[in-house]
């Protein structure tokens, strides 16, 4: 019998909290093995960095892997086959958890682990990833700040390169919606949230949580995927059908025609919406480090006119780059910076940073839309007892590759992440933070 082993699909807007909520599974207390996939669009996979930073998971033992500089719905499609493959291959698992690129659309991402059986004889000889749920997290926060409490989301004149598209059809295709940090929003903000990810998406279960705080058992071996079902499940889906249920015999087959065509492309943008449509990773530790490919076979995700070198990014405009100096920054200008000039245009940053006046203290900074946060996440290994420092540069030759004779693994890294970014501009006002 061939061996399953499940895959948990996390997606979500930017920012959304699906790094929060991986690290909680992660730190389970049930004793369930799992294998990490981490997609990002950056040079930096910083969540990655964060994740294994913080000893949940290990890269050296190949539990966590990192795919970076484009997405696996598009661009890095084989690649995530490859590395599912591998990771089958170990025996090792008992559960995959993908942590999708805050810009992936999860329809390509799902057709991709389902064809992989298809795709040829070595991607079933160790084993099956099964595809057994798909979350999507939406962060009421920014639903409320910056999509005015979904109401964004149900306008008839939203372009296919809007960010909007792309949020819709996050919660259009998946079985679960967590709505995150719902605390923080009032009841009549919160209520009309979810009536509007209802109206998107009514076949989905709807949970609210904060800060990832979700029962596993609503989200782990839930059995819930069906490739047909969910692909079928958004309102504006169920609107058609139910609409040539009305059709005389002599139209069905000329309906029927044109819904299966949609079908083949995963209802990819070309949908009108008629409807009226703190990130906490908990790390524990004294110490901080850091440290062309074609379409499978039989492929109809939809995404054949994207570039297929830039995929999303190229769809929405949306660029990264990494900003990274030596030097601390004065936290007065800093947050002036934060406060006064950040760029509009900036959707997701986050990485760790440090100030002069607490020289030693390393912080994960990040940002999400109008959300910002800025958390000590301990010590500079720099920090260590001499002998301490060189057995760890013996075990973790990472440490030893980052540093500086002068201010040892001490640095400012952020990652941005946005629409049009002027790379040249954040930097030069970002140096003028500096000490």
């Amino acid at each position: 019998m061939i061996n399953k082993t499940p895959v948990l699909l996390l997606t979500g807007y930017l920012g959304s909290g699906k790094t929060t909520l991986l690290n909680r599974i992660l730190s389970n207390q049930k004793g369930i093995r799992f294998a990490v996939v981490v997609n990002d669009i950056g040079e930096v996979n910083i969540d990655a960095e964060l994740i294994q930073q913080g000893g949940i998971v290990d890269q050296k033992d190949d539990s966590l892997v990192a795919l970076q500089n484009g997405c696996i719905c598009c661009t890095l499609k084989m690649d995530l086959v490859e590395q599912l493959h591998e990771l089958l291959a170990m025996k090792r698992f008992d559960y995959i958890v993908i942590e999708a690129s805050g810009i992936c659309e999860p329809a390509p991402i799902a057709q991709t682990i389902c064809s992989m059986p298809t795709l040829a004889p070595q991607y079933v000889k160790d084993g099956i990833a099964e595809l057994d749920c798909i979350v999507t997290i939406v962060d009421a926060m920014r639903m409320r700040d910056e999509f005015c409490n979904g109401e964004n989301l149900i306008k008839n004149t939203i372009a296919d390169d809007d960010i909007e598209n792309l949020l819709i059809q996050q919660i259009e295709f998946c079985n679960l919606v967590l709505v995150n940090k719902a605390a923080d929003v009032s009841l009549p903000e919160l209520n009309r949230i979810k009536q509007i990810i209802h109206a998107l998406q009514p076949k989905a279960e709807i949970t609210e949580c904060n800060y990832g705080d979700v029962d596993f058992d609503k989200i782990l071996n839930t059995k819930m995927f069906d490739f047909d079902e969910v692909a079928g499940s958004a309102a504006w889906i169920q609107a058609i059908e139910n609409h040539d249920e009305v059709h005389d015999e002599d139209d069905e087959e000329e309906v029927e025609h044109e819904h299966h065509h949609e079908h083949e492309h995963e209802h990819h943008h070309e949908h009108e919406h008629e409807h009226h449509h703190h990130h906490d990773e908990e790390h524990e530790h004294e110490h901080h480090h850091h440290h062309d490919e074609e379409h499978p076979e039989g492929c109809t995700c939809g995404h054949c006119h994207h570039n297929e070198e830039t995929g999303e990014a190229e769809e929405y405009g949306i660029g990264t780059f990494v900003y990274m100096r030596r030097r601390p920054f004065n936290l007065g200008l800093f947050d002036n910076f934060v406060a006064r000039h950040w760029p509009k245009n900036v959707i997701r940053a986050k990485g760790i940073c440090y100030f002069g006046d607490e020289f030693d203290t390393c912080y994960v900074f990040e940002q999400a839309g109008k959300q910002f946060q800025l958390r000590n996440a301990g010590q500079w290994y720099a920090t260590m007892p001499a002998d301490e420092l060189e057995d760890l540069m013996l075990r973790e030759p990472a440490v030893r590759k980052d540093w500086d004779d002068e201010y040892g693994d001490r640095m400012q890294k952020l990652v941005f992440i946005g629409q049009h970014l002027d790379k040249k501009e954040i930097s030069a006002l970002l140096d003028e933070c500096l000490e």
